[in-house]
Parts: structure tokens; sequence; C-alpha cells
């Protein structure tokens, strides 16, 4: 049982800090990405690059949210929406981060996250919908 409560508190925490960057960074607008200091050198990293400055992701960065996703469904049915919302955030955040998706570009088209998981693994998707009470994923992102 505390691990859980410490696994949430960590969720709400991250959140927050997830909830601030972006508050704090939509502000500006610009019509060119912002400069990397990274070079991809193989073509796979190329891929993904190219992908995320595209406004898609690749099949594997999208297997890859269905599968996060998928193991913590069943935390998500057992606490309030609102903390399972907090944990999806959370999640999401951790996901684009780990993938070089631009945090500020999935804020303003938090629908390619659900029109992704709709088509990839649908019933995952739905499972998240009914355990977070939403209409979509893009409704339970923070940030907008």
């Amino acid at each position: 049982m505390i691990g859980n409560r410490r696994h949430f508190t960590a969720a709400v925490v991250g959140s927050a800090a997830l909830v601030t960057v972006l508050s704090g960074c939509a502000g500006g607008t610009t019509t060119s990405p912002a400069p990397s200091s990274a070079t991809p050198t193989t073509s796979a990293a190329a891929a993904t690059t190219t992908a995320a400055a595209a406004g898609t992701f690749t099949e594997a960065q999208v297997q890859q949210l269905c599968s996060d996703m998928e193991a913590e469904l069943q935390n998500w049915r057992t606490v309030t929406p609102t903390l399972g919302k907090g944990a999806l955030n959370l999640l999401i955040g951790s996901w684009a981060s780990q993938n070089g998706i631009n945090l500020i570009d999935l804020a303003s088209h938090r629908d390619r996250v659900d029109t992704a998981m709709a088509a990839t693994c649908p019933e995952i998707r739905d499972g998240a919908l009914y355990a977070l009470e939403i209409p979509d994923l893009a409704s339970g992102m923070v940030g907008f």
C-alpha cells in the first residue's frame, strides 16, 4: 500500500511539474523548430527525428506507449480518475521525452496521441478512457 501511495504521489508531483513547464513555454510563438545540438548518426535515429518533426509517431513509438499504458491500467482502475489523469500525463511526458518528441508540439496537438492509440491498440485506449472517465485521451492531458 505504501509503495502505491509513493508511486501516485510521484505521479501527481510529476504532473504538476509538467504543467508548470508547459505553461511557462506556451506563451512564445515560433515558426521554426528549436535548434538541436545533437545530430542523429543512424538511419533509425534520423527516421525517428523526422517522424517527430513531421507530427507523426513511428510504429515502435506507439507500440511502446501502448505497452506502457497497458501496464498502468490496473492502477488507474483502483485510484480516483484525478490521480489517474496525473499518472497519464506523467506516462505520456516520460514517453515523449524518451522518444525525442517535442513536448510543446505534443501539447499543441494532443489529439495525435489519441488517434495513434485508437489505430494501434484500441482496447488499451478504451481501457484508459473507462478508468479515467474521459471521452478521449486528449481530454486527460494537462497544459491546455
